[in-house]
């Protein structure tokens, strides 16, 4: 198999305990995504969420919720975590789903392998979108973490009803293969 790994979101905004965003088990993942990106590197794209200049529309109403979160892309709150700190291609989105041209340009016609936080926001919202335009996605589900253990189990149990289009996998697995 020909994949593509990307890594969603290992920002400080997610691995910070004191966040509100903060992802419980995202120390836990950091070193199999370090294993997922050393074998299948040069083919890995890191993403980082970012909030907009301006939000418009339901974004409006989304950071005056988070508030805190609304602050320029440069902020060290949006910076990839240390272990992450010199990652190669970065791909910077304003939206949940990292899938978009820039993307699709990166992966090209190899699987997308996905890895990060948080599986029951971006890593899903990316999973789909990417399937709806006909990538195989594989999720790896023990390389990523949610906003709760029964958030993250929910989210993998969705991923899966989406098989063959998204599998759910373990790093295990992904390695194995490579």
């Amino acid at each position: 198999m020909t994949a593509h790994l990307v890594v969603i979101d290992m920002q400080r905004v997610f691995a910070d305990p004191g966040s509100e965003w903060a992802t419980p088990r995202f120390a836990e993942i950091v070193p199999r995504i370090q294993a997922l990106a050393g074998a299948l590197a040069p083919a890995v794209t890191f993403t980082r969420f970012l909030a907009p200049e301006q939000p418009s529309g339901a974004w409006r109403d989304y950071y005056a919720r988070w508030s805190f979160a609304l602050v320029r892309p440069e902020s060290p709150l949006y910076d990839l975590v240390p272990d992450f700190a010199d990652p190669g291609p970065t791909v910077d989105a304003t939206t949940f789903s990292k899938w978009g041209p820039d993307l699709a340009a990166r992966v090209g016609e190899d699987v997308l392998v996905l890895a990060g936080v948080s599986t029951d926001c971006c890593v899903v919202s990316t999973a789909l979108a990417a399937a709806d335009a006909g990538v195989a996605v594989r999720v790896v589900a023990d390389a990523c973490a949610g906003a709760d253990d029964r958030s993250h189990a929910a989210a993998l149990h969705v991923l899966g009803l989406f098989s063959p289009l998204i599998e759910v996998v373990d790093a295990a697995a992904v390695l194995a293969s490579v």
